[in-house]
């Protein structure tokens, strides 16, 4: 199974959505708040090109938001990915 990080912060719904939809595919994940840590923002920013949350990462590979994962999981890709 694909290491799955997924960056957050505590207040913000669309990462409540995207760790829903991977729950509900019984997907572990790290989660990186980044409330809690503001520091590592610019580390976000740097792996993904986005100052936004959340952001989904399969091992080093950057699958995008919340809508992103959403629209992979709606065209049956998602899984196969996370499954790798």
């Amino acid at each position: 199974m694909a290491k799955v990080t997924v960056w957050t912060k505590d207040y913000c719904p669309y990462c409540t959505k995207a760790k829903a939809l991977l729950d509900s595919l019984n997907v572990q994940y790290e989660e990186v708040d980044i409330s809690k840590s503001p520091e590592r923002i610019a580390e976000v920013q740097e792996k993904s090109g986005y100052m936004t949350v959340p952001q989904i990462f399969v091992d080093d590979k950057y699958l995008g938001g919340c809508d992103d994962i959403y629209a992979l999981h709606e065209k049956g890709e998602l899984e196969p990915i996370l499954n790798a």
